[in-house]
């Protein structure tokens, strides 16, 4: 099925969102019971932890853990923004700089100046684009990025979400309560999918709507370690207590660049990979068999692929043992453990 869809539906008992592209499914959004990226708490700080650089503090669906502790008093108020997702048995990641993002808008308090995304790179329109921020933010003290679906968007569906932004803002920042509490809410997968998936595409919405686009049967897939890649390769995605392992396996091809042209389709394909699943930590690549000169050629393409991925990626290395690690977010919950307890 050519083109793009989004289906809105339900996945064992959890609301969820799902991109088609040509078929074949791109992104996937689902429900968790842990406090949503985005989310943002009043918090009371608890014990700092020394040779960590760091804080627990209390907050209102458990325990949080900030990073940067410098001049913040066991006791203290703080605004605080969920980050990601934390590993079972450890503190929910927060930090202290706050974004109010929607579809065509990010205000950033603190951090003043309007941006507009790198990606919109026609002058005449990026004018236009700054020409309606000034306007809807004057008087305002927030900052602003504009973001890449601003492109071709209506000036008044631009000013609205930025308007929409600021009362957000002005509502939370101006909060004058005391105790933990949840301020903001992160936004849930149907949102989610209205925020991030900005390109005209068909809409699902229903029972049903995963099963008639064939999401289901691609779910299905993802809670196999198995990725299939061009040319008969193919890679294992398997997660540990420590980190998730990738086997790059070069199948029948026997030419002597097998292992080459294995390691670049993994290299493409991984980021997607990763993200369907809900991986993320530290990510340990055990390359198909390949001469040293061509590890240039695969850290490229590894680059390459994950420049454009919506969970920051940082690339670490080579080991002694010729292994390639990475380290992901932990922007979203392991999919097998979400329809795992959502059963």
């Amino acid at each position: 099925m050519k083109g793009r869809v989004v289906a809105l539906d339900h996945i064992a008992g959890r609301e969820a969102a799902a991109l088609m592209v040509d078929g074949v499914l791109e992104d996937l959004f689902v429900a968790s019971d842990a406090p949503a990226p985005g989310t943002i708490w009043r918090a009371v700080a608890d014990r700092p932890m020394k040779g960590q650089g760091g804080i627990f503090l209390a907050g209102p669906e458990g325990s949080a853990f900030l990073r940067q502790s410098d001049g913040i008093a066991p006791g203290q108020r703080l605004l605080v923004q969920v980050m990601g997702h934390a590993e079972p048995g450890k503190a929910v990641p927060v930090t202290r700089k706050l974004l109010f993002k929607s579809r065509y808008a990010i205000v950033t308090p603190e951090a003043p100046g309007i941006n507009v995304s790198r990606a919109i790179r026609d002058e005449e329109e990026r004018g236009r684009i700054l020409e309606v921020a000034h306007e809807a933010m004057d008087g305002a003290a927030h900052g602003l990025i504009l973001r890449s679906s601003c492109n071709g968007a209506a000036e008044d569906d631009i000013a609205r979400d930025i308007a929409a932004m600021l009362g957000v803002a002005a509502q939370v920042l101006g909060d004058e309560g005391t105790e933990a509490e949840v301020l903001l809410d992160g936004d849930t997968p149907h949102a989610l999918a209205w925020r991030e998936w900005t390109e005209p595409a068909e809409l699902a919405e229903g029972p049903g709507s995963f099963d008639t686009h064939g999401v289901s049967d691609a779910i299905a897939a993802l809670l196999r370690p198995d990725e299939a890649l061009p040319g008969g390769a193919s890679m294992s995605i398997e997660p540990t207590r420590a980190l998730v392992a990738v086997d790059v396996n070069t199948g029948g091809d026997t030419s002597p660049a097998a292992g080459l042209k294995a390691n670049i389709a993994a290299a493409k394909a991984l980021p997607r990979a990763l993200r369907l699943r809900g991986f993320g930590g530290q990510i340990v690549i055990d390359p198909a068999p390949m001469p040293k000169r061509d590890r240039t050629t695969f850290e490229n393409s590894l680059k390459a692929a994950f420049r454009g991925d919506s969970e920051e990626t940082a690339l670490a290395g080579w080991t002694p043992l010729g292994l390639f690690e990475l380290q992901r977010k932990r922007g979203r919950k392991p999919l097998s453990e979400l329809l795992k307890s959502g059963v």
